[in-house]
Parts: structure tokens; sequence; C-alpha cells
């Protein structure tokens, strides 16, 4: 944990230079450990994607659990897509309409077909604390946090609370990549608004490092942190 009581806070207008396009989908199901088939699928389509600046693919959001289940771990199982999934993409405003050109198309996930259906655009947020399920990180705790302090510095953030997570391993066929889940708390807004622009860290296609808007650092669930 990273803790650091001084801090101040500035309301600031929202740039729209990124934002974040959300797409309805229709998938039954796809394995755990899903992050590498669905950034293939994608790069078939957008080839662009994994090379452009401020862009990259968010993790499909699947409950933990709920009601007596429990997320396998297993990287191979099955997770069972609810209606509410929804997949994200974050990009430069300017290739929006490249991006819109997957509606309609059928996405080939490790053999599991994804449709998807309609488009919106989200605004990146103004909320000061912000999430990333997967940060890379090869190193131990206190050295994974003295490199996020540092690369932070690098883009003129300096962090007040910190509170790194739980580990997940992302398969790919050359690597296995070692994650942690990341809070950073009590921004400003304008460094909220810069740390969801620019992310932190690399495979941006794959999920890592990039930041949602979270409502309180309180209310990270032991799922997420441990």
């Amino acid at each position: 944990m990273y803790w650091n009581e001084t801090k101040s806070n500035q309301d600031q207008n929202i740039p729209e230079d990124i934002i974040d396009l959300v797409f309805n989908i229709q998938c039954r199901s796809l394995p755990v450990d899903h992050a590498w088939a669905l950034s293939a699928a994608l790069l078939r389509e957008l080839p662009w994607l994994a090379q452009e600046t401020g862009a990259g693919v968010h993790p499909l959001h699947i409950s933990e659990m709920g009601n007596g289940w429990m997320r396998p771990e297993n990287p191979d199982d099955i997770l069972h897509l609810s209606r509410r999934t929804r997949l994200i993409l974050r990009l430069p405003k300017e290739r929006e309409a490249d991006a819109n050109t997957l509606v309609g198309k059928t996405l080939d996930v490790a053999g599991n077909a994804m449709e998807v259906l309609k488009v919106n655009r989200r605004a990146l947020s103004n909320i000061t604390t912000v999430f990333s399920r997967y940060v890379v990180s090869e190193d131990d705790e206190t050295v994974f946090m003295d490199n996020v302090v540092a690369q932070l510095a690098q883009i003129g953030i300096r962090p007040h609370k910190m509170l790194p997570g739980k580990k997940r391993i992302i398969r790919t066929p050359e690597r296995s990549l070692t994650t942690r889940s990341l809070m950073v708390a009590e921004l400003d807004v304008k460094d909220s608004v810069k740390l969801q622009q620019v992310g932190l860290g690399p495979f941006r296609h794959l999920g890592c490092g990039l930041f949602v808007p979270h409502k309180d650092i309180a209310e990270v669930s032991p799922e997420q942190t441990m």
C-alpha cells in the first residue's frame, strides 16, 4: 500500500481526445483466460489496434462471485457471459469511425462466436479514484509499487493513495504475463483523466494498464485486491 495524505482537488473539463467505445455483444461463453484470443480476434478486424497510441481493449467485466457462484480459477474453464457484458475499446477519437466497423460482425474468440450488435461512445470519467484490473508486474509488491510511482512521475502524476491487489496470469503464445490489479485513489481530476488517457505499462491490447473509475477505495472487494 502507498499512502500520502497531502492532496488537492481541482475541477477540470474532460477532454474528448480519448474515448471509450462500448459495444453491445452477444456471446454465450469464453474461457477464463481469453485476453489474447479476444485481442487476436479484434486485430484481425482492426490491425492498427495494438500499435495505436492511446488505444486498448478493456477486460470483459464478468463478476468474480454471486448467488453462490465463484469464478473458476483454471484458465481453460468456461465463463458464461451475461446480457450486460460489454466489449469496450479505449481509443483516440479519430479512430472512432474505424472501430465502428465492428458493428454487425461476428468475432471468433477461441472458437466462441461473439456477435457485435451496436455501439455507444462514452467519455472518460472525472471520478478521482481509478482502478486497473491488470498492470504488468514481474516484481514483488514493494518493487512493483516503486516502479508505479516512478512511471506516474514520468507523466507528471504524484499519487497520494494506491493499493495493489491480486496477481493474475495472462497467457499468450509467446509468454505468460504476470499482472497485478491496482487502485489509485484521491487524484486530482486532471490527473485522473490523464491516467485514464495514458494508462500504465505495456500490453494495452490485452487489457493491461487501462484504468476505469471506481467510487471509493474503501469499496474495493477482497477478490479485487487479494
